[in-house]
């Protein structure tokens, strides 16, 4: 498998269209590539001029599309979270109200990307770990992608019976970014075993009795 196959695999970014002419197939290949790059390496040590030297374009081409560099990271970081609403929203539909059937997809799917060739970490936290300052574009996205799935695990939760669902959600969230950790870290197959039954013991203790 190549790099680029492997990161893709990585990322769950499908690759855009490879073309040599017209706007939006050529901002598809910088994010193409810009996604390769910025996983494997890193968003801080990938420069401009890395990506437009890969991609094969002119400075004057990448400006066009990208005004700065950190518009560029934005990007990057809004193509995977579009990748993960659809995942949950296709998660969620196919679960509907069975709270413990969707814990178990989610928790089965994370398991399934940490055990992908080239998993490094999920993109949203290796991104915060990069950019401390809280204003920055970078972690604004960051902080909205987190809020977002959030407010997922508290509907799923609010579906099912759980009331007050804050805690709860705030507790799968801990869970969820602990397994990605540990499976760049640790033992990737084990995963999806043990984050679902970490999150149905979470939904247990917030669950009323009767």
């Amino acid at each position: 498998m190549s790099t680029r196959d492997t990161t893709v695999a990585a990322t769950g970014v499908a690759p855009g269209t490879p073309a040599t002419r017209g706007g939006p197939a050529t901002r598809e290949r910088i994010l193409d590539t810009a996604t390769e790059l910025f996983y494997a390496h890193g968003m801080r040590a990938v420069s401009a001029d890395r990506v437009i030297e890969r991609v094969g374009i002119t400075k004057v081409t990448f400006y066009r599309h990208f005004r700065t560099k950190d518009d560029l990271l934005v990007a990057y970081l809004r193509r995977r979270a579009a990748y993960e609403h659809q995942a949950v929203a296709r998660l969620r539909e196919g679960a509907g109200d069975d709270l413990p059937r969707a814990l178990r997809l989610l928790a089965h799917g994370i398991g399934a990307e940490t055990c992908r060739p080239g998993f490094r970490g999920c993109p949203f936290i290796n991104a915060a770990a990069e950019f401390a300052e809280p204003d920055h574009p970078v972690r604004q996205v960051v902080a909205e992608h987190r809020a977002w799935f959030v407010g997922e695990l508290r509907a799923m939760l609010t579906a099912a019976g759980i009331d007050p669902p804050d805690a709860a959600a705030d507790q799968l969230m801990m869970l969820r970014d602990g397994a990605t950790v540990a499976g760049y870290l640790g033992d990737a197959e084990a995963v999806g075993r043990d984050l679902e039954q970490a999150a149905l013991a979470v939904v247990a203790a917030h669950r009323r009795p009767g």
